[in-house]
């Protein structure tokens, strides 16, 4: 099953002072989720970078996607592969993160969904990234599968930045399932699907990711799922890092953490900007 975090954050109009260049806006989809951009700049330049773009984000697809023929389907279906660069890369923050949460990030628990699509629970010996063989193979236990739905559209939005930065756009808005900026500011929505909205952040550069556990049940469960069955601890976390796929993959993890945990992981990480917390009272802390 798709373990996609209900994204709940609502871009407003750019702030775009004492400038009026061409703007052009796409919007499409890459990995299960909405996509978009707002991009500042010549037409003819954008027109470019989009064509570019769908190349880009077909290879996206063809690396991580879950529903589609990619290197992670194969991977799930056969048990070992030699990884792409992207695919390595998304497995090296990947094994990062699960030692800076303690665990708490793990793409390992796709066999959970698995289970509750068939109506069978998952083994827990299938559980966890510390059984996933990580050399220049990517070697699973039979019967693990693993699901990138924490970080992927994160990382593809780093991808998309970079992309944007090398056709020349120095202003803009990119959402590949989270979001990351060019220049700025730009003014971001954070919302809690029962408390709705609680703050406006404004994003100059870097990128920023939230996650909601109770958004979506999937089999009367958070369909963001701890590999030892640990209950969310916060209602919504969004996280603003340099990198969306680290962003991405915080605010997945971090709604299982205390207070002081979280604050440990950002201690370590120079890279994390901010971080909010939203309890189950829409109650709203910044860290």
């Amino acid at each position: 099953m798709n373990r996609r975090r209900f994204l709940s954050i609502t871009a407003a109009a750019m702030a775009v002072p004492q400038m009026a260049p061409a703007e052009t806006l796409w919007q499409g989809g890459a990995l299960g989720a909405d996509a978009s951009l707002r991009l500042s700049g010549r037409t003819d330049h954008a027109q470019a970078a989009l064509d570019g773009l769908r190349s880009l984000l077909g290879r996206v697809e063809a690396t991580f996607s879950l529903y589609r023929p990619s290197e992670l389907t194969r991977l799930n279906r056969t048990g070992a592969i030699t990884p792409s660069d992207w695919f390595r890369q998304v497995v090296d923050l990947s094994g990062t993160l699960h030692r800076q949460t303690g665990g708490a990030f793990d793409p390992s628990v796709q066999p959970l969904w698995q289970g509750w699509q068939s109506g069978q629970l998952a083994d827990p010996a299938l559980l966890g990234w510390d059984k996933v063989q990580t050399g220049s193979r990517i070697t699973l236990m039979p019967g693990q599968a693993l699901t990138f739905n924490g970080i992927a559209q994160g990382f593809a939005t780093d991808l998309v930045r970079a992309h944007l930065a090398r056709h020349g756009f120095d202003h803009a808005l990119i959402n590949i399932g989270e979001y990351a900026a060019l220049g700025g500011p730009f003014r971001l929505g954070i919302s809690d699907p029962q408390a709705g909205l609680l703050a406006d952040w404004h994003l100059t550069g870097g990128a920023l990711a939230v996650s909601s556990p109770m958004a979506t049940l999937i089999a009367g469960r958070p369909h963001i799922q701890h590999p030892r069955g640990l209950p969310p601890l916060w209602a919504t976390v969004a996280v603003q890092a340099d990198s969306a796929a680290v962003a991405d993959g915080l605010s997945t993890a971090l709604v299982f953490l205390s207070r002081s945990q979280i604050a440990s992981v950002t201690a370590a990480r120079p890279d994390i900007r901010r971080v909010a917390l939203v309890d189950a009272a829409g109650n709203l802390e910044t860290l």
